[in-house]
């Protein structure tokens, strides 16, 4: 066992995803690939008479394909934003491409209609008709705007899943792949509401969990923050978290609901940084469900339930961190592939590889430091490199994934780090801003008066509420 080698981290091997080549697509059908297509200014049409549609249809694998059709989408002067790939469900030597385009119905029906002689449309779906003010000529990526939204996009997989890659520990085990793709196949149906399926873990699923809960929980009185050891153990005493259990997921995202409002969505594996910041400005954590391979239980090249109940829950529960957690995740709604990717690495050194100062000394608050035995111990050496967390600078430092990182950040507290990410989202170019509305687990998006004056009057009641408070409270003491 390689002891150097450390938990991938969240939801990608690189936040680069920007690049794509239809070789992808031919050697790596079963992945999502993702692109930011240029888009031309002079042929682009920003009336409120668009609106953003999303068009699926498949392609048989062969090279030259996709060409094809992109083609139909210039030559009709349809502005491509974004597009991805999956292997077909429907069948095996086909795979599926998403559109999102900027085009009005008039439009959109033309390109059916040409689509339809090439290739087998699957679907169709209008997704925005709103428009921004005349002056915002820049395209904005798609994003829910209420929480079921997230069906759209959490079983866009990048990587791993049901499909491992040659270096994975598990990749000649043919029993543990059957396995996983059982796992993948209830990630792949779950929708928003459903209860998170029950898993019977296997004897050799148990163990594994057994080793890695045993080994970090020797470090973590010495190693972790304050704040993961005072909810260490509640997540014991309400979702039965042992050694010799692994919590259910349907336990746990009740248990978070109670406490910050966080719930947990089942994924299948690695989702872009953009679908997964999504999910946080709703509250939700999309998490794993399977167990890293039993041969190497200290290691994983990918998110597993180990990394993620050990390391990433404890903290959910804590007010101050979730609400860290979902400002990041709103700031990502939205924003350009550019922004995406500096909110990823800031998220990426801080929730993953974060530490703080306590008690003069350094702790650990990041669920990759929390949830590998050898990085955790390396990070709090004294011989690794350590800075101020400053997203300024730490949005620009290279994320590794194959060693242990070359540089830590460190904040005073959660609330240091919030404030200054909540100071750094402001910098984010967007015609807009967004606010999160726990009432309706929904986005209100501010971009004009009238939505504004909303959210103001929603603030007075708030501040009549505490004003009340405050005149009782002083009643009480007299004063």
């Amino acid at each position: 066992m390689d002891s150097n080698r450390t938990p991938a981290p969240r939801r990608g091997r690189s936040f680069d995803l920007t690049c794509f080549e239809e070789k992808h697509l031919n050697n790596e059908m079963n992945k999502f690939t993702f692109s930011k297509i240029n888009e031309s200014k002079d042929s682009k049409r920003a009336t409120c008479e668009k609106g953003r549609a999303t068009v699926v249809f498949s392609l048989k694998n062969e090279v030259g394909g996709l060409l094809k059709a992109l083609k139909l989408f210039q030559e009709n002067h349809i502005n491509l934003v974004h597009i991805e790939s999956r292997k077909s469900k429907r069948r095996n030597s086909e795979f599926e491409i998403f559109v999102d385009c900027d085009s009005n119905h008039e439009q959109l029906n033309e390109i059916i209609q040409l689509l339809r002689k090439h290739v087998n449309v699957v679907d169709m779906d209008p997704l925005d008709n709103s428009c921004l003010p005349e002056e915002d000529t820049d395209s904005v990526p798609w994003f829910p705007k209420k929480i079921s939204d997230l069906d759209k996009c959490a079983n866009r997989v990048l990587m791993y899943g049901s499909d491992l890659d040659a270096d994975h520990p598990g990749f000649k085990d043919n029993v543990y792949r059957k396995r996983r793709k059982y796992f993948a196949d209830l990630a792949m149906s779950y929708r928003h509401g459903d209860p998170i399926p029950r898993i019977e873990f296997t004897e050799e699923e148990v163990k594994t969990w057994g080793v890695v809960y045993r080994e970090l929980t020797k470090l973590y009185p010495t190693h972790a923050c304050r704040e993961y050891l005072q909810n260490l153990p509640l997540l014991s005493k309400y979702c039965d978290c042992r050694e010799d259990n692994i919590p259910q997921l349907e336990d746990v995202s009740r248990f978070l609901r109670e406490r910050t409002g966080f719930t947990i969505r089942p994924v299948a594996g690695y989702l872009s940084p953009r679908d997964f910041l999504a999910g946080l400005a709703f509250r939700v954590f999309h998490c794993t469900q399977y167990v890293r391979h039993s041969s190497e239980p200290l290691y994983t090249p990918e998110p597993d339930t180990c990394h993620e109940l050990l390391g990433h829950v404890p903290l959910l529960a804590e007010p101050s961190f979730a609400q860290f957690s979902q400002e990041i995740g709103l700031a990502s709604l939205g924003a350009s592939d550019d922004s995406i990717q500096k909110l990823a690495t800031c998220y990426f050194f801080t929730v993953e590889f974060g530490l703080c100062k306590q008690e003069g000394k350094l702790r650990a608050y990041g669920a990759g430091l929390l949830s590998s035995v050898s990085e955790l111990k390396h990070a709090l050496s004294g011989n690794s490199k350590i800075m101020p967390f400053d997203p300024k600078v730490t949005c620009k430092q290279e994320c590794i994934i194959t060693t242990f990182q070359d540089i830590y950040f460190v904040s005073d507290s959660f609330e240091e780090a919030k404030v200054k990410m909540r100071e750094f989202a402001k910098t984010i170019k967007r015609p807009f801003t967004v606010r999160y509305n726990p009432y309706t687990q929904s986005v209100d998006v501010l971009r004009d008066t009238a939505s504004i004056h909303s959210v103001v009057e929603e603030l007075r009641h708030e501040l009549d509420i505490l004003g009340d408070a405050l005149s009782r409270l002083n009643k009480q003491l007299g004063v």
